[in-house]
């Protein structure tokens, strides 16, 4: 077994049986390619189990973040079916270690984008907004399969990015839509103000996670169908979900995605109990 798939088989384990794990390589990186090849060895054992992939996220688009984390680009990980929630559905904190939730914009792909195409970076040109069928609110459930949910760059990516589940709110044509490269940005917990952000958070423009999502898929080997959901990233730091029973996220001008939360205890205790530093989608909260 390739150390890829050892990493790929420890962390569908802990996912699966919701028992953290220590680090894969403590002492030392175990570098990028490693990393992503466990990442993909990881989805493949869901797909053979029947999952079916729906699109990727993107982590690390807070310019902040990522240079409090000593990182110069964002990451990308797998999102399938399984981890699709319906606006307004159920998430179960005891299928999580320790769940933490996050409002982000949703984008859908309306053509294959194709990761080798070099053609204009610039999310600005009119072949990368020709990509986007739809935009929409989003929640992103996150959740670290290592212990006390602290890990390395490499350690996050063979982790899927920490993906756990996404529930999307209703999509607009991005005409209807508008620019979205400022808007406020709430999530709400049990009615109450959690967090609030920009999406100016998310690379400056949620829009230029198109770009970054091809340039890294053309990198990492990901594929970007037409009809794949893109996850651009945190509009503000994740909120421990444990012990609440309905989150929601507002973006200004665009609307609201809500899921509600199956109550009981998560599969390990959460002890940092606020948002916690190493999230890989973290961004300063802002007013």
């Amino acid at each position: 077994m390739t150390a890829a798939a050892a990493f790929a088989a420890a962390l569908d384990r802990a996912q699966r049986t919701t028992t953290p794990i220590t680090n894969l390589a403590p002492d030392a990186a175990i570098g990028l390619g490693t990393a992503y090849a466990a990442q993909h060895a990881l989805i493949a054992r869901r797909l053979a189990r029947g999952e079916r992939v729906t699109g990727v996220k993107l982590g690390f688009t807070s310019r902040a973040k990522a240079a409090q984390m000593g990182v110069d680009d964002v990451i990308i990980g797998t999102l399938t079916d399984a981890m699709r929630i319906e606006d307004g559905g159920t998430f179960d904190v005891r299928s999580a270690i320790h769940p933490r939730i996050e409002p982000e914009v949703a984008y859908l792909l309306g053509v294959d984008l194709d990761p080798l195409d070099d053609g204009p970076a610039d999310p600005a040109t009119a072949d990368l907004l020709a990509a986007i069928a739809a935009v929409a609110p989003a929640l992103e459930v996150i959740d670290s399969r290592y212990r006390d949910f602290r890990f390395s760059l490499d350690d996050v990516v063979a982790d899927n990015a920490s993906a756990a589940a996404y529930a999307i709110g209703p999509w607009r044509r991005p005409a209807e839509a508008g620019p979205l490269g400022n808007r406020a940005v709430r999530l709400e917990l049990d009615g109450r103000l959690a967090q609030t952000g920009s999406t100016s958070a998310i690379l400056g423009d949620p829009a230029r996670a198109v770009a970054a999502a091809r340039r890294l898929a053309r990198l990492h080997g990901f594929v970007l169908p037409a009809g794949s959901v893109l996850l651009a990233g945190a509009a503000t730091a994740a909120v421990p979900l444990a012990g609440h029973s309905l989150a929601e996220a507002t973006v200004a001008g665009l609307g609201h995605a809500s899921l509600r939360v199956a109550a009981g205890p998560t599969g390990s205790a959460d002890p940092a109990g606020s948002a916690d530093p190493t999230d890989p989608d973290r961004t300063e909260t802002r007013s």
